[in-house]
């Protein structure tokens, strides 16, 4: 895959937080609030402005520092109002992570029209991340110590996390299951794999955090240089000689690591 087309459609995540210039539409036309773009109620308008609002002072005061009461009065509504949409400072995450993992899917789905090679589309899915994110990524860093307690409500892994986790793994499944290899794969670990390549992307997240290079191009070269290595991984365990490593490690994996993402944090 050249670098054309690695490229292409990256503005999109670079507009705003839902793919267009002010952050309230979708690259597939769906709003922060899950309905069409231009006719989204009083109620849903008010929820995506609250989002917004909330972001915007995260990212120019600190999470900690920001409280519900500036949200509201930045937005222009009522505490209560606030509180009606959103009923913590954490639930504005959760609510900031469903809208992205949307732009997301929508962006990865729009890239990987005719590409069947499974490591393009890994490399496809995961660098459509890191341009949804790149206009958040000073607010990550500061994020960061809060959303990796494990015991914390932002945690990617906690149980209010659960639906976005949900909708980022199935992105993988699209991912696995238009490639050439998905159909050719041992049935355990084709059920295994859209939650290990989500894994996959959590690694790339935590190194973007700390990526200070020029629009976070090491980042971007640690997953052009990374996807591969999966593919080749996974083509492998298709091999009968290493097929008993292959089961001994999806035992493994079920056991400790799937119950997790799939359940949350101490679960």
């Amino acid at each position: 895959m050249d670098d054309a087309t690695r490229s292409s459609g990256k503005t999109a995540g670079a507009a705003g937080p839902a793919g267009t210039a002010d952050g309230t539409g979708s690259a597939g036309g769906t709003d922060s609030a899950g309905g069409t773009g231009g006719t989204r109620s009083k109620s849903e308008q008010t929820r995506a402005l609250i989002l917004e609002t909330a972001m915007r002072l995260f990212q120019e005061r600190g999470y900690e520092k920001t409280t519900m009461r500036a949200i509201a009065k930045e937005a222009g509504v009522s505490v209560g109002n606030a509180y009606y949409y959103f009923d913590s400072k954490a639930s504005l995450i959760t609510g900031f992570y469903d809208r992205l993992v949307r732009e997301h899917a929508a962006v990865t789905h729009e890239r990987l029209q005719g590409i069947t090679d499974f490591g393009e589309r890994v490399e496809v899915a995961v660098l459509a991340w890191v341009d949804c994110a790149e206009p958040y990524h000073e607010f990550a860093a500061q994020f960061f110590s809060t959303a990796a307690d494990p015991e914390s409500p932002l945690s990617p892994f906690s149980s209010e996390s659960h639906s976005a986790r949900a909708a980022a793994v199935q992105i993988f499944q699209d991912v696995l299951e238009g490639s050439q290899v998905g159909p050719k794969l041992d049935a355990e670990l084709a059920g295994l794999l859209p939650d290990l390549l989500w894994l996959h992307l959590m690694g790339v997240v935590l190194y973007w955090v700390f990526d200070r290079s020029a629009h976070t191009e090491r980042t971007r070269a640690f997953v052009r240089k990374s996807a591969p290595m999966v593919a080749r991984a996974v083509r492998l365990s298709r091999f009968r000689v290493v097929r008993p490593l292959v089961r001994d490690a999806v035992g493994l994996v079920e056991e400790f690591i799937i119950p997790k993402v799939r359940n949350g944090v101490g679960k």
